[in-house]
């Protein structure tokens, strides 16, 4: 089972969330994948990703997440003992969303969404400040991202598979490229398409 947790801002229309879920399609694998809505609040958030990964075994269960989504399958992975994926994942993300509190967008579609203040208060709850078992973890990172350091990702997950692409985005434009890899780490043969 994989579990996509998007960014903030973001939504299950992401490039990264529909590329993959179109290839656990054509695997004939798309009961394996889940991805939500996220609520903007940090704690909803985690109680939907655990309410739906309840009856999933940790050695069946995979969690991908992208920016803040990868702040969140950090701490989702710790407590759960899955493995995750980290696409240019926050790490500090207390500091980068003091910024966007009030109301905004999602990208996506323009709905309107607010991000209160004591969301920020509910991100710290959900701090890693050391990861465990590092050989659970695989982190591909962009040097080109133009919102996250890609430096502080390298020391967070320091033991993890990590995969550095030099250049490309926030977004990691092509993440096309990283499908195989992403999927390899998840269980799922990608070659394997019927």
């Amino acid at each position: 089972m994989i579990l996509y947790l998007h960014g903030f801002r973001s939504s299950p229309l992401s490039m990264k969330s529909r590329l993959l879920a179109a290839q656990m399609q054509a695997l004939g694998r798309a009961d394996e994948w889940l991805c939500p809505q996220l609520p903007a609040s940090p704690k909803l958030a985690i109680e939907l990703a655990l309410s739906l990964v309840k009856d999933v075994a940790p050695a069946e269960l995979t969690i991908i997440g992208s920016s803040l989504g990868g702040y969140y399958a950090t701490w989702l992975a710790e407590q759960l003992g899955c493995r995750a994926v980290l696409l240019n994942p926050a790490i500090v993300p207390l500091i980068d969303l003091e910024q966007h509190v009030g109301v905004t967008t999602e990208f996506h579609s323009d709905q309107p969404f607010e991000f209160k203040r004591e969301y920020i208060d509910e991100l710290r709850a959900f701090a890693v400040a050391k990861i465990t078992e590092p050989q659970r973890y695989f982190l591909i990172a962009a040097t080109g991202d133009e919102v996250l350091d890609y430096r502080d990702m390298l020391a967070h997950y320091q033991g993890a598979q990590q995969c550095v692409i030099d250049g490309s985005d926030h977004g990691i434009s092509e993440f096309a490229d990283y499908l195989a890899p992403v999927l390899a780490f998840c269980g799922i043969d990608a070659d394997a398409a019927q």
